[in-house]
This record gives structure tokens, C-alpha cells and sequence, in this order.
């Protein structure tokens, strides 16, 4: 008997949309989907491990969409001589040709009892007709997406040292996010180099010892500390992003648009709650905007503008050297603050 159908939480399952990695079940046909590999990976890595707690023998079969041949997921899924179960996993749905895509619409109508059929896409509009069906079939979904604010990746960091059995204060979880950046793989891996290497709570001292010296330098990071008035960090930050890569003119990018935001909401504060949320900022925008604003003067504010436009100007073409043009503006701009 099939894995999706010796499992009843199978079949309950069914027509969960955007469950986590963690809590997917068997069913018949499985969507993972988003863009983020690690948390798909998992996903898979799931299914099969369930699929082989039901069925030591379980068959798995991988196929690429990319190179995928009309047919073949007929063959792959039909019953074979000796009965067994399988998994069959494509990965790359989104890349699918219609050869693949008509396979799978096909499949859905009547899927094999002792098969699990995971589909892998990593978004975009490729094979939306298909993505709908899938929906509207009621096809459990694993959603696997991006992960990109802070809270977020702290979370998963949380979330990483719980599954293992340990925890970490806020301030550790906040340097580790910090020092190892936005690579989720990354982020996974540290988190079980610490579990391996330390014991106990895992505090800031020991991302420290591990960690210290890699903190992520994006231009947002050197404009809240130019922002801030806090312009020694914010220089290392900015030759650290510099040598490590980081072109200089999304840097100044970053300090626009901060100080945009600035200007935006000091101009209709005074006007109230109402007059601000018109601006059509999000929340924390607004919320982080008021914040600085106290350490800012209209003058300072115009000064730093007109130090950033014109670094704007050298960095795509009008000046000798776009990393010295970067820098003074960040220099001017710490300046600014409380002039």
C-alpha cells in the first residue's frame, strides 16, 4: 500500500496552503514552492524521510524540468514489477517546458495511490496555469520563500538552535544575523557550528570568538550609521562593503534614500499621525524615521541632501574617484547630524 495513503494525516492535509517545511505531510501531490533552496530542500528531504518511515524500500526518483522528455513522468510513476512505493521529485517546474507541463496536468486527473509526486517551483510566471491547477486542486503547499528582514532571519536562527536543542539570547542572535549576513545556508550552518562547539545558553560572547570581524556591510548599514551621527562606524562599515566588492554607487543609493525618507516625514509631522501615513511608508519607516529626525536640525538635514547629490554625481561618472566621493559624503552626512 502507498505511503500517501497508509498515512491519514495525508489525506487531512490536504488543501493546506503555505505550510512550513517542518509540517509538511505525505499526499499524493506535493507543491513546494519559493525561491529560498534551503527550506525547499528540507521540504523534500521530508517528504522522502516520511515516505520511508512508511516504506523502507520506498523508489525516489529525481527529474530536472529543464531537460525533462514528453512521457516520462508516465514511465517514473508506473507501477513496477516488485510494487514499490515511490517518491518521484522534479525540480525546477518553473523552467519546465510545455512537454512537462501537460505531463503534469495529466497526472493530476488521476494520480497513481502509490506514488508521491513533489514539484519544485522557485517562482515566477512560468507554468502559472499549471500552479493554479495545482491550487485549485487543493495540492498541499510548502512555502519556501525568501528571507530577507532581520526579524525573519532572526526568527529562523531561533528556530535552527531550538530544533537542536538549544536557545540563545536575543542580543547573540541579533550579532550572529549581523556577522554572517543573509545567506540562509550560511545562517544554518553557523547555527550548527555553534550547537557542535559550545554548550550551554549560547551567548554574544561566543558568536563573537567565532564570528567576530564579518559583519555584513550593505549601503543600508553605513546609511543608518551616517544617519546616526556615528561616522567612525560608519566609514569602516563603508571600506569593508568597498573591499569586499560592494560598488559605490548603490552605497550612495542607500544614503538617498534614507535621507529621502527623513525629509518626506519632516516635512508633515507637524501636520499629525494622518499627514504621515499618507506618505505611504510602512510602519517601521515611519516609526525608525521619527527616531533619528530628533537628532537632525532642517539645516543639517539640507547639508547632508546636497553632500549626497553631489557624490550621486561623482560615483556614476563625474568624478576622479567614486570610493573617495562615497566617503566624504558619508563623512559629511555623520557631520550633518545635530548641525
Amino acid at each position: 500500500m502507498p505511503p500517501a495513503t497508509r498515512r491519514p494525516a495525508a489525506r487531512a492535509s490536504k488543501g493546506t496552503v503555505g505550510v512550513s517545511w517542518e509540517a509538511v505531510e505525505l499526499a499524493p501531490v506535493l507543491l513546494v514552492s519559493g525561491a529560498e533552496g534551503l527550506l525547499a530542500d528540507r521540504a523534500v528531504d521530508r517528504v522522502v524521510v516520511l515516505a520511508r518511515d512508511a516504506d523502507p524500500g520506498v523508489e525516489v526518483t529525481r527529474l530536472d524540468a529543464a531537460d525533462y522528455s514528453a512521457g516520462t513522468l508516465g514511465v517514473v510513476s508506473s507501477p513496477s514489477l516488485f510494487a514499490e512505493d515511490k517518491v518521484v521529485v522534479v525540480d525546477g517546474l518553473e523552467r519546465a517546458g510545455e512537454e512537462l507541463l501537460d505531463d503534469v496536468t495529466a497526472y493530476l486527473a488521476a494520480p497513481p495511490p502509490e506514488v508521491v509526486l513533489v514539484l519544485r517551483h522557485a517562482g515566477g510566471q512560468r507554468g502559472k496555469k499549471l500552479l493554479d491547477a495545482l491550487r485549485s486542486a487543493g495540492v498541499p503547499t510548502v512555502a519556501c520563500d525568501v528571507i530577507k528582514s532581520d526579524g525573519d532571519k532572526s526568527a529562523f536562527v531561533t528556530a535552527e538552535l531550538r530544533r537542536a536543542g538549544r536557545r540563545a539570547d536575543a542580543q547573540a542572535v541579533r550579532a550572529l544575523v549581523d556577522a554572517v549576513g543573509s545567506d540562509l545556508r550560511e545562517l544554518a550552518a553557523s547555527c550548527a557550528q555553534l550547537v557542535a562547539d559550545t554548550t550551554g545558553p549560547i551567548g554574544p560572547e561566543a558568536v563573537e570568538r567565532y564570528y567576530g570581524g564579518r559583519i555584513e556591510a550593505t549601503g543600508f548599514r553605513v546609511a543608518d550609521a551616517a544617519v546616526a551621527g556615528q561616522s567612525g562606524q560608519a566609514v569602516a562599515l563603508l571600506r569593508h562593503a568597498l573591499a569586499t566588492g560592494v560598488d559605490p554607487v548603490p552605497v550612495v543609493a542607500a544614503l538617498a534614500a534614507k535621507l529621502r525618507v527623513l525629509a518626506k516625514v519632516a516635512a508633515v509631522r507637524g501636520r499629525g499621525a494622518g499627514a504621515v501615513r499618507d506618505l505611504g511608508l510602512a510602519p517601521w519607516q515611519t516609526d525608525r524615521a521619527m527616531a533619528d529626525l530628533r537628532r537632525w536640525t532642517p539645516e543639517g538635514l539640507a547639508s547632508a541632501i546636497s553632500a549626497v547629490a553631489q557624490a550621486d554625481a561623482e560615483v556614476k561618472g563625474e568624478g576622479r574617484d567614486a570610493q573617495f566621493a562615497v566617503e566624504r559624503a558619508v563623512l559629511r552626512v555623520a557631520a550633518a547630524v545635530g548641525s
